[in-house]
């Protein structure tokens, strides 16, 4: 058996870097080790990057497996590479004033120095920086979390009706993410004119105005005794501070799910058929990218 803690020094994109415990396990349930998750993230990096450039990149970490002890990083790791891009952006949380040296992800190098730290979960805001400063949000995003026993079957079926109010407002583009958890995302590009606050503003009395129409099914309040049976439209995720789990990250669950682009005929074909859409691994999200292409690319086009 080879040595778990063995340092393998591999080149990657002309930068040296030393993989450690590649065979250590971070998914029990599945006994998927590390070097599997650095297999998958350098698989989906075409995909993946142009979801993280120029983001400011908040990781989840966990050293000793998704069932050990994790925290999350803002700031870059101690002890990065002097080459490891970076941005320092003042704080929009409620600790104003404070400073935070982000990393930034536009390569692959960068991105396996981050993973081989256990940075499992990779989350984003919606908005990019330029020439160091934050500008207006490029895409909205709105979070469906079901409360039990509500699940992703109802997800779906709210997230076709939002799909067609979005399309009212003048955002036809769209974008279904199972999000490697309980529910689904959905987003949109923006032309970049809107703030944040504006984008949170809009996508809140969407929800408000969902809610009035569904109160049995949907809430747009955070508040968790609301929530049993319904789905939450998290329109918070547009607030300049909040981050979202970023299209194609791995989700530290107790299967390697990933948050995956969807097509809308899934969703569909959910409403029909009941249990037929489910939460993806990182095995079926690279055979899918091998057939499908980037789902993303929507966004885009």
């Amino acid at each position: 058996m080879p040595d778990a803690k063995k340092t393998v020094t591999v080149e990657v994109e002309g930068r040296t870097l030393g993989l450690s415990n590649l065979d250590k396990i971070l998914y029990p349930a599945t006994e998927t080790t590390k070097g599997e998750v650095l297999h998958y993230y350098a698989t989906v990096a075409p995909v993946l990057l142009p979801q993280l450039a120029g983001r400011p990149v908040t990781r989840i970490r966990f050293p000793e497996g998704v069932g050990g002890i994790s925290f999350f990083e803002k700031n870059l790791p101690s002890g990065a590479p002097e080459w490891l891009e970076r941005v320092t952006i003042n704080s929009r949380g409620s600790r104003g004033g404070d400073k935070v040296i982000y990393p930034l992800v536009p390569d692959v190098a960068t991105l396996t120095y981050l993973v081989n730290l256990a940075s499992i979960e990779l989350h984003t805001p919606q908005w990019r920086v330029e020439d160091g400063e934050p500008r207006n949000p490029d895409r909205l995003v709105i979070d469906l979390d079901p409360g039990a026993p509500a699940g992703l079957h109802e997800c779906a079926e709210l997230a076709l009706q939002i799909r067609d109010r979005l399309a009212e407002l003048g955002y036809s583009r769209t974008v279904p993410v199972t999000s490697g958890s309980k529910g689904l995302q959905i987003y949109a590009p923006t032309d970049g004119e809107l703030t944040s606050d504006e984008v949170r503003d809009t996508m809140r009395e969407l929800a408000q105005e969902l809610t009035a129409k569904h109160p049995d099914r949907v809430v747009w309040k955070m508040t968790t005794s609301l929530r049993k049976g319904k789905i939450l439209l998290d329109w918070s995720q547009n607030v300049a501070a909040k981050t979202t789990i970023c299209p194609y990250s791995m989700r530290a669950k107790e299967r390697p799910t990933v948050a995956a682009p969807r097509r809308w005929e899934e969703l569909e074909r959910e409403t029909q058929h009941p249990g037929v859409l489910r939460q993806l691994d990182i095995y079926e999200v690279m055979e899918r990218l091998a057939t499908d292409g980037d789902l993303m690319a929507a966004l885009n086009s």
